[in-house]
């Protein structure tokens, strides 16, 4: 299952209102403690930011030869 902006927008809010409980992708989650909430959040933006990552095309670079026939 691939991690959206609006599973991280999930998990913040959870955070902020103090529930452990979140539902990503049609399943309900429960976290244990608050900090394993904010470290599911901070593994979701890292894979987030991966994707991001991997998506975006590298540029190209051209190279020009000029072999000149010397005549000075």
């Amino acid at each position: 299952m691939a991690i959206t902006q609006a599973d991280v927008d999930a998990l913040n809010a959870a955070i902020v209102s103090g529930e452990r409980q979140v539902s990503i992708g049609g399943q309900s989650i429960t976290y244990q403690t608050i900090d394993s909430l904010i470290k599911a959040r901070n593994d979701a933006r890292e894979e987030l930011a991966r994707a991001a990552r991997a998506v975006t095309p590298r540029s190209r670079q051209t190279y020009i030869y000029h072999d000149g026939r010397g005549y000075d």
